[in-house]
């Protein structure tokens, strides 16, 4: 398993006893990861060596091995490492498992890259997650509180406070000790370094947002420097106590609530990036940056992808940076979403096509904790992930270009004792005794039930590594908006009714439309897309922008990003907007910039109840398509402009709620209802609007997903994936340039069993990669 330019250690284990074979240089370029100038798909499994006896770690390392990893991931928690007396022990002298460099050795010397994850926070089920205890004792200042003065319900830090940083510089320092010699390009084996963990989510999940003083003064300082955003009776003056904008910021009036859920969500998302910025400074001083830096985003709740964007949207700002990307930084996802229905495979590929979105030219998506195991992680079999879920997953992402998987927890261990004063948990971890009983390897070293599917998920990356380390999806015509400040309402006063309003529209329509149909539909109709952030400024002016633009809004929308969707329209785009006409900005101002062009107007809205049914049919009395019942449709009146059709009305009053409106070189269409209406009607609007579906599926089952890649050598891939369980016989087809459509495969059907997935090479002959369900060789195009 060992690759070219991996260091061997021939003895005890410090920095001088390395015999380095070649220094690797570890480079993000062109969305690839190049180790040593070759392109690869990490295929990382956490393995948590503080958790497990030191005798134990090979066994560990040779099951990764086994599986088909490459890499191992690990956090390097500093509350672990931390003792009691404020001393550090990395080198196992109070404990043979603390010796971190003995366990990079190790890897090393098995063959293994390591992507390490050295927080300062790192969750990771861990007391005070992974932090000493010792810092919200010791410094309160620290310790958020939130909306009336509240204090935190969560272990949360001020980490963007100088003080913190200040704390966190001695712990990087010493992990820099032992992480320097060990990097790649130093001739150790560490190719990746994780920047804290998750960042903003305790503060999003506890409706908590950090208003220490210093955070309040940063506000202040935003304030004052921008007179021109500040309400003339809001926001306290200028020159007033800190003490007077505490108070009114921890307890906004009904006046400044509207303002401060905006000026608070930009406070927060600078004040990540620059902690981000600030740690990845920290990273460089201390010797161990000079390899690709990766942010962790959260969000996944419920089994659901939905939430993700929330956590892009805090984030994304950290690897951005001023334009293009911040050179040698990336994000990747951290997703649980259990067993992936086939609903659930169109939100991963939504959340992931968002992420995507925000990624610089040379910055890769990742997959930073790629859920695997059999999702029991209670221990009272509450729950189950089945063994094919870990497959699809990594399918689909494969298939959206990921370069980099974690397959997270891949080995259990324990939580040994470790009692401290003023302590109330005894145990380094919260999880009792045993942790990670849910992971392909067990706490006690053996292959859990788990292990063989995570294993084929493994080989499988393994097997394409060669065209997946360089192959890029191919995209139709259309890309599904993302708005990034669509996502920014995780806090949001309780007593803020308005708010709580705005926040539940936004909800209901920014991923994908009311009800996420968006990303169902256009799957099931056989189109490749990806997204595009609607609020980066150089995307439409560089002509990044597809010719259509899917998005799903209500009636609350960005001023800003009215304005662009018009300009983009009048210069000869098509625009889907799924759910609602906007007339609110993110501020509840009225704001009808996109409205006002398209000449439309929302005269009222009708709601399904008990007795009142709410149905919306086809205009004119076509029959397309049959009634169908919607929660809510809102009216609108008769478009004015010359050319605007009417295409759906509400049944009972017979006023239209879905319109198409010609408009400078482009048109538009909007559809004002939440309703489940036809996929193949979905396809007819896109497709006037000048985006055909560039694959056709002929005899496919629900829950079918099909997609394209292609490498820079010109060879391509087609990825089929049966994410329910209805087995599958079909026979695709592709778009060519002039709109006929020609057989893939020479015309014969690709069969599946339900929850299975298979990768074609469709010119020349390859073998089928498929799930163990069936192996034959089939011809692509010739």
């Amino acid at each position: 398993m060992s690759l070219p330019g991996r260091c061997a250690r021939v003895d005890g284990g410090s920095a001088s006893t390395y015999r380095r074979r070649m220094r690797l240089d570890v480079e993000l370029r062109d969305r690839r990861i190049l180790v040593g100038g070759t392109p690869q798909v990490l295929r990382a499994g956490e393995v948590h060596y503080f958790r497990l006896a030191r005798d134990g770690w090979r066994r560990r390392l040779e099951l990764l091995l086994e599986a088909g990893g490459d890499t191992v991931a690990t956090y390097v928690p500093w509350g672990v490492h931390e003792l009691a007396d404020g001393t550090l022990d990395l080198t196992g002298r109070t404990r043979p498992e603390l010796d971190l460099g003995a366990f990079l050795d190790l890897a090393a010397e098995l063959g293994l890259l390591v992507f390490a994850r050295p927080g300062p926070f790192q969750m990771a089920e861990l007391r005070h997650e992974g932090l000493p205890g010792r810092i919200g004792r010791d410094h309160r200042d620290l310790v958020p509180v939130g909306w009336d003065a509240a204090p935190a319900p969560t272990p949360d830090l001020d980490v963007a406070a100088p003080r913190f940083l200040d704390l966190t510089r001695p712990w990087y320092a010493a992990v820099g000790e032992v992480l320097r010699p060990r990097l790649a390009p130093n001739g150790g084996p560490v190719v990746a370094v994780q920047l804290d963990n998750e960042v903003g989510m305790l503060s999003w999940v506890s409706n908590t947002p950090v208003l220490t003083e210093h955070a309040v003064a940063e506000l202040r300082e935003r304030v004052v420097a921008a007179p021109d955003r500040r309400p003339a009776a809001a926001y306290p003056a200028p020159d007033a106590p800190l003490e007077e904008w505490l108070a009114a910021v921890r307890s906004p009036s009904p006046e400044l609530a509207p303002d401060l859920r905006v000026d608070l969500a930009e406070l927060h998302r600078d004040r990540a990036a620059r902690y981000l910025a600030s740690l990845a400074d920290l990273a460089r001083e201390h010797g161990f940056g000079d390899v690709p830096l990766l942010v962790n985003v959260h969000g996944t709740a419920a089994d659901s992808a939905a939430p993700l964007p929330i956590g892009i949207s805090q984030l994304q700002r950290s690897w951005q940076g001023a334009v293009g990307g911040v050179a040698g930084m990336t994000a990747g996802s951290d997703h649980y979403v259990g067993s992936l229905s086939a609903a659930g495979a169109a939100e991963m590929h939504l959340a992931h096509a968002f992420l995507a979105a925000t990624l610089g030219p040379d910055q890769p998506l990742t997959v930073l904790e790629h859920e695997c195991g059999t999702g029991d992680y209670g221990g009272d079999l509450g729950a189950h992930v089945d063994p094919e879920a870990v497959d699809l997953k990594t399918r689909l992402l494969l298939a959206q270009g990921a370069r980099l998987f974690n397959w997270y927890l891949f080995a259990g261990g324990a939580n040994w004792s470790d009692p401290r004063p003023g302590e109330a948990q005894q145990r380094i971890g919260i999880t009792g005794e045993r942790h990670g009983a849910a992971a392909p390897v067990t706490p006690e070293g053996e292959r859990g039930p788990a292990f063989a599917s995570t294993a084929a998920s493994m080989r499988a990356v393994a097997d394409l590594e060669r065209w997946a380390a360089v192959w890029e999806p191919e995209h139709d015509a259309l890309a599904v908006g993302y708005l990034p400040s669509a996502f920014a309402t995780e806090h949001v006063h309780p007593a803020d009714e308005a708010g709580r309003a705005l926040r539940a529209d936004l909800e209901q329509h920014r991923f994908g439309g009311p009800r996420g149909i968006l990303p169902r539909v256009l799957l099931a109709e056989g189109y490749r897309f990806g997204a595009v952030d609607l609020e980066d400024h150089d995307d439409d002016e560089d002509g990044r922008w597809p010719r259509v633009v899917v998005v799903g809004a209500g009636r609350v929308l960005d001023g800003g990003v009215q304005e662009r969707l018009v300009e983009h329209v009048r210069a000869g785009g098509g625009l889907l907007l799924v759910g609602d006409l906007p007339e609110l900005d993110l501020r509840g101002r009225p704001c009808t910039a996109l409205a006002d062009a398209l000449g439309l107007r929302r005269t009222g809205e009708v709601r399904s109840g008990p007795r009142m049914p709410c149905d919306v049919r086809p205009a004119g009395g076509t029959t397309g398509w049959a009634e169908v019942t919607s929660s809510r449709v809102s009216a609108l009146a008769p478009p004015s402009a010359p050319g605007a059709e009417v295409l759906a009305v509400e049944a009972t009053s017979g006023k239209p709620c879905a319109v198409a409106v010609p408009l400078g070189e482009g048109s538009a269409v909007v559809v004002a209802a939440d309703a489940p209406l036809p996929s193949g009607w979905y396809r007819s609007l896109v497709e006037r609007l000048g985006a055909a579906p560039g694959l056709h599926v002929e005899g496919a089952a629900p829950g079918l997903v099909v997609a394209t890649t292609a490498t820079p050598e010109g060879e391509r891939f087609l990825h089929l994936m049966a994410t329910s369980g209805h087995p599958q016989r079909v026979r695709v087809s592709e778009r060519d340039a002039s709109g006929a459509l020609m057989p893939l495969l020479g015309g014969r059907p690709v069969e599946l069993a339900g929850r299975s997935g298979t990768i074609l090479r469709l010119e020349p002959v390859q073998p089928d990669y498929g799930t163990g369900h069936r192996h034959q060789t089939l011809r692509g195009n010739e």
